[in-house]
């Protein structure tokens, strides 16, 4: 990836984790798109990054809202939310050199899902509604990526990154390709331990065992993800959601070896009382919400498959008010 030019397109959380990470370790040609205080406190006192580890802050030298001033890019590092996608796909197409791969980090089923699947077909209208990124952006120039890395704007300019530190990156058809290889080898040199994956939708199943039950159920109660553990109820709900994503993920083919009954989300979620999930902090800041790509989707799935998912079927519908609530 040397002498590549590199852009994070929505220096959110994450993307301010990878573009924090990036500039630190010296890679050239970084920029970042963001907006609003954010972008401000970045062009006037650059990105500030801490953890229970570390602590440091780097100058950003091309940050900006408008990416058409931007040249050609190699390397996209797609952070926005999933709901954002569509509207920026036209943007993202001008930015990509002819050569150039997008990376998109995203939480849930990603838009290119069907991309090379034997029973494929084109995009999935929950996630793109107009087929504005299958057509614009298009999904033979997409890299899949999981991140398994929680990350919180506290104040513009400073990103506080929490427990876990690990990213998937796969091609969609399974492919060791140099430019996967090259982004995992990228990540990886900058402080951000990568993976290549060569099954990156059993990546993406095993990682909505984790999101499926704790965004929705956070978003909801506004509670965090310990105290959301240990409240029995709470709990065994998160529990069902999770069964009933593997019975969707079986039914579609992808094996889940992780998935056990004691459900490693719950788990994992008990120890971490600090963390606020990315749809929380969507909530608490009156945004967008991840709905379709990690429920409606699922579900969606499941009644292709007659897969019965009665939690997931009472859940969905309040989230998607919610949802409306927060767009209006």
């Amino acid at each position: 990836m040397t002498g590549r030019r590199i852009c994070i397109f929505g220096a959110g959380a994450v993307g301010s984790h990878v573009a924090a990470r990036l500039l630190r370790a010296g890679v050239p040609d970084v920029s970042v798109v963001a907006r609003g205080p954010h972008l401000a406190a970045m062009r006037e006192r650059g990105l500030t990054f801490r953890s229970s580890r570390e602590d440091f802050h780097v100058a950003v030298p091309a940050a900006t809202d408008d990416p058409s001033t931007l040249p050609p890019q190699d390397v996209v590092v797609v952070t926005l939310k999933a709901p954002a996608l569509p509207a920026v796909a036209g943007a993202l197409a001008r930015l990509l050199a002819p050569d150039g791969v997008a990376v998109f980090l995203l939480n849930g089923i990603p838009w290119w899902w069907n991309h090379g699947l034997r029973e494929g077909g084109g995009p999935l209208p929950l996630l793109d509604p107009d087929a504005a990124l299958w057509r614009n952006v298009g999904p033979a120039r997409a890299l899949g990526g999981v991140v398994m890395s929680p990350n919180e704007i506290v104040e513009p300019g400073v990103v506080v990154h929490g427990a876990r530190n690990r990213f998937i990156i796969g091609e969609p058809d399974g492919g060791d390709s140099p430019r996967a290889r090259g982004l995992v080898e990228l990540f990886t040199a900058a402080g951000m331990p990568a993976l290549l994956s060569t099954d990156i939708r059993t990546d993406i199943w095993l990682k909505l065992l984790l999101n499926a039950p704790g965004n929705p159920l956070a978003a909801l109660t506004r509670l965090s993800a310990k105290d959301r553990a240990v409240d029995p109820e709470l709990a065994e709900l998160g529990q069902r959601i999770a069964g009933e994503v593997a019975d969707t993920a079986g039914a579609l083919g992808y094996d889940l070896p992780q998935y056990a009954d004691a459900d490693d989300s719950m788990t994992w979620a008990a120890t971490r009382s600090e963390t606020r999930p990315s749809m929380l902090q969507d909530v608490l800041l009156g945004r967008a919400t991840e709905v379709e790509c990690l429920l409606g989707q699922v579900q969606a799935f499941a009644r292709e498959r007659s897969v019965p998912t009665p939690v997931i079927d009472i859940v969905l519908p309040i989230l998607r008010g919610l949802d409306r609530s927060l767009r209006r």
